[in-house]
């Protein structure tokens, strides 16, 4: 146990003086190796590459891939075109817009930080525009982010499938009413402080026609979700391979469709895929050392008695794991912090009744909600780079978001049929 605490204590160091997240990890897992285990420190190198050597795992890049395509080649603009024909008119509509298209783009790209920077990018001007306060607008478009890593495809439930061997396509379809529950309780969140600060809608007449033809101009975009949730569903391709398939069906749609990809959006796109990806891998690499440590030291053993001894009330003990990983989403990328922490709390609520499907999604929900939580929340620096709001200005209003998150989380938590229904 002293060895774990040392472990994540020069973790924590390492990040909070400034140091990427992956060397941090990588540090804090050689010192814990060579100053408090018997094992050769060699078995770093040699569990970053297993951890990596994962068919499942070329998932990851290419959703990454599909969702950097999809925003240059104008699949998230008829996104938000239809989004926008549905209840853009209403009482903060466009808020409800950048929520509405945040959920759609969520079910092609799993990605929380693509969401935001592809629905941010074309509404966070426009909502400016039509007078809404930028901090608002800006905290908004974070959160809606968030719904990104819930709605199936999930980037964070590929890594969760690997991990706890868990199926992905289950995974995928217990997502889609938390996801929804998410989406819900942020337009009823919007719609209020809209109509509190007399934020209107839209110029977009609502009308029938005016929805029929943003369909008619959308429906390539809409089919996306449909193709590659539809063939995981329906088995005619794995997630892997409907990750590749999201890849392919972007790169038609946005070169010969809508025509807005070009030869050098696509070069582009390939670097920032790159870049994530490499960022992502070398994460992922030295995150299962960490997690060798953990298992040759039987800390979920350790983690399951301390909780255990202190209450077996299982509501009582779900709260607890709740606020724990909160805690670590506020500070740790949702990447290491599924891979480190998935293996510790597992046992513990499969022995309270609450299935791997089940706890896959609360994690998820857990540490998508620290994507907008201060001080790491990654989506909230997305959107800073868009609006050119400080960071530090969008912690009031974040809060207010994560609270209604939260109460969305609490039902996914408490309630099974909520990811369960489907399945």
């Amino acid at each position: 146990m002293t060895g774990m605490m040392v472990m994540f204590g020069v973790m924590m160091v390492m990040i909070f003086i400034g140091m990427p997240i992956g060397y941090a990890i990588g540090f804090s897992s050689i010192v814990t190796f060579v100053f408090f285990s018997d094992i050769s420190v060699s078995i770093v190198p040699q569990n970053a590459f297993t951890g990596l050597n994962s068919f499942v795992l070329l998932a990851v890049p290419f959703f990454i891939f599909a969702g950097v395509i999809m925003s240059e080649g104008g699949i998230a603009k008829r996104l938000v075109d239809i989004a926008d024909a549905i209840v853009g008119f209403v009482t903060g509509g466009l808020g409800i817009v950048a929520i509405l298209t945040s959920t759609f783009f969520g079910a092609i790209t799993g990605s929380g930080n693509a969401t935001t920077s592809a629905v941010g990018s074309l509404l966070i001007p426009a909502m400016e525009e039509k007078k809404y306060d930028r901090v608002f607008s800006s905290t908004l478009l974070a959160a809606a982010g968030s719904i990104g890593i819930i709605i199936p495809p999930s980037i964070p439930f590929v890594i969760y499938g690997v991990v706890t061997s868990t199926s992905i396509g289950d995974l995928f379809i217990a997502g889609i009413i938390p996801g929804l529950l998410m989406a819900l309780a942020l337009m009823i969140t919007c719609f209020i402080v809209s109509k509190k600060n007399h934020y209107g809608g839209s110029d977009t007449r609502p009308s029938i026609k005016n929805i029929a033809i943003s369909l008619k101009n959308g429906i390539w975009a809409l089919l996306a979700p449909v193709i590659i949730l539809g063939g995981i569903y329906t088995g005619v391709f794995t997630p892997t391979e409907s990750a590749v398939v999201a890849v392919v069906y972007s790169i038609i749609i946005g070169a010969f469709v809508y025509k807005q990809l070009t030869l050098k959006k696509l070069a582009d796109a390939l670097y920032k895929t790159a870049i994530l990806n490499g960022v992502t891998s070398f994460i992922m690499g030295f995150s299962g050392a960490m997690c060798k440590f953990i298992t040759v030291e039987r800390i979920p053993d350790v983690i399951v008695d301390a909780i255990t001894g202190i209450t077996t009330n299982k509501i009582v003990i779900l709260l607890m794991i709740n606020v724990i990983l909160l805690l670590v989403g506020m500070v740790i990328d949702i990447i290491p912090a599924i891979i480190i922490i998935a293996p510790i709390f597992l046992p513990l609520v499969v022995q309270l009744g609450v299935g791997p499907v089940q706890f896959g999604v609360i994690m998820a929900m857990n540490l998508g909600i620290g994507f907008v939580t201060p001080p790491y929340g990654t989506t909230l620096f997305v959107a800073s780079a868009i609006s050119g709001v400080k960071v530090d200005r969008m912690f009031k209003t974040a809060f207010l978001f994560v609270g209604v998150l939260c109460i969305a989380l609490l039902l996914t938590t408490y309630i099974p049929a909520v990811t369960q229904v489907l399945l």
